[in-house]
């Protein structure tokens, strides 16, 4: 491998400048003719006007017939009425029908393509048949923790997680011991790129194909070429589902090139992607203001764990220092620290060992931690795209971010609080795409946090 090869791209934090033509139309690649039985389920109304969940009587795991090991495993894990999401997508996409789905965050879209692979897998020792592949490296390694949940009764399913800033040395070496080769695959494109073009990584036995957070992956044109170029060498015949809260219109067609008729399902009016059981605030200040205003939300509200989004690196390791000399102790999670740190810092605050982290936008998207209940937006959410941009476009993708970085809290129907800080003209402009994005005027923290309840009784 050439020096060059292990210079890992980093997708990680949105302080990445974009590559141009990030909405471009090249081709993509297609996944050959259509597989006999497939059925063509499509239709935004799929789950139009549908509710959140499911009613609590209608549905259960069971009326799934899963596999009994991955029933054993949802009754360990707690769950026993699906979600809406799960209820839709799961009967299809366990016989085999590819999948693009849009929904809530914190509405178990990381189950339904866990419990389907799960369900469909035929286990062959050296073989790897699961292909998933999302952004950030936090995100891997999460997803390949829900498979070791998932995969609890089912020792014979190996799986591996691969991303960048570690040393691919100990991947080649895992890769090149049949006892130890994946059967399952999570990873980030750059590292995998660079696994397959090293011939370390055979994917000729995929089966299924998976994309979280597919938006992110695909709208930067030049991740997507590396998405591109691994799905090409995996074989024709499998199954393709892809995922995430935000899909513009403009992505879905993109999304579709890699599928056969594939079951849609959209929250096509964008309101609904406000978040059951969160409740916004903005606080209007100025940027010298906003470390007292802080301090004062931390000493008036009654949280479990509390995430504050910063735009920069610098400005998180910053925040970090003065929160714990104002004696609440946090850490800081961005790109700006080593792989081994950052999955460090992740895992100590996943196990409450921490009850503030303040992150960029690294943590944004899709990391689950049920503990989180207040989302601070410390800096106002940007563009990925045109950082600082104005016109329509710049700022409804500064809403798409906002919808992330919020749903960490209040996640799967639990009670959240969202404050975001409004110092400049241009943060009023964000605020007020926000708000025409989910149709809902953004009222003012109310002084001192009269009225706010976010514990629904009390910590657990």
């Amino acid at each position: 491998m050439s020096a060059g090869e292990e210079d890992l791209i980093d997708y990680s934090d949105e302080e990445i400048q974009p590559t141009d033509g990030a909405a471009a139309t090249d081709a993509t690649a297609t996944n050959g003719a259509a597989k006999n039985g497939d059925s063509n389920v499509t239709g935004a109304g799929a789950a139009r006007g549908n509710s959140s969940y499911v009613g609590i009587h209608t549905s259960s795991f069971r009326d799934l017939l899963l596999k009994p090991e991955i029933m054993k495993a949802i009754m360990d894990c707690g769950f026993e009425h699906p979600s809406q999401v799960q209820q839709t997508c799961v009967p299809q996409a366990i016989v085999g029908t590819d999948v693009l789905c849009q929904a809530k965050s914190g509405m178990g879209k990381t189950a339904v393509f866990v419990i389907s692979t799960l369900q469909q897998i035929d286990v062959v020792a050296g073989e790897a048949q699961v292909l998933v592949m999302c952004h950030t490296r936090e995100l891997a390694y999460q997803i390949k923790n829900e498979y070791n949940r998932f995969t609890k009764y089912m020792p014979e399913v190996k799986t591996a997680v691969f991303y960048g800033g570690t040393d691919i040395k100990e991947n080649e070496k895992m890769l090149a011991n049949k006892e130890t080769y994946p059967n399952v695959v999570v990873a980030t494109p750059g590292r995998l790129n660079a696994l397959v073009r090293e011939k370390k990584l055979r994917l000729g036995s995929i089966k299924f194909f998976v994309l979280d957070e597919c938006d992110k992956m695909l709208d930067q044109i030049d991740m997507r070429r590396d998405v591109q170029d691994i799905f090409r060498v995996t074989p024709t015949s499998k199954q393709v589902m892809m995922f995430s809260a935000t899909l513009s219109q403009a992505t879905r067609p993109i999304c579709k090139k890699f599928m056969r008729n594939p079951l849609e399902i959209y929250v096509d009016d964008e309101t609904k992607l406000s978040l059951d059981g969160l409740t916004m605030y903005v606080s209007r200040l100025s940027e010298s203001e906003k470390n007292r205003r802080l301090n004062d939300l931390l000493d008036e509200l009654t949280y479990n764990q509390v995430i504050i989004f910063v735009k920069s690196t610098v400005r998180a390791n910053e925040l970090q220092r003065l929160l714990v000399e104002c004696n609440f102790p946090a850490t800081a999670v961005h790109s700006g620290v080593t792989q081994d740190e950052r999955i460090k810092r992740y895992q100590d605050f996943k196990n409450f060992k921490h009850r503030i982290c303040v992150s960029t936008d690294v943590f944004g998207r899709g990391i689950d931690i049920e503990r989180i209940n207040v989302a601070v937006n410390y800096d106002m959410p940007d563009s990925p795209q045109n950082p600082g941009g104005s016109d329509k476009e710049s700022l409804e993708q500064a809403a798409d971010t906002y919808l992330h970085r919020v749903g960490r809290a209040g996640r799967f129907g639990t009670k959240g609080l969202a404050v975001s800080f409004v110092s400049s003209e241009r943060d009023e402009a964000v605020i007020k795409a926000i708000e025409a994005r989910f149709d809902k005027k953004i009222e003012e923290y109310p002084p001192g946090g009269v009225g706010i309840d976010i514990m629904g009784g009390g910590e657990e």
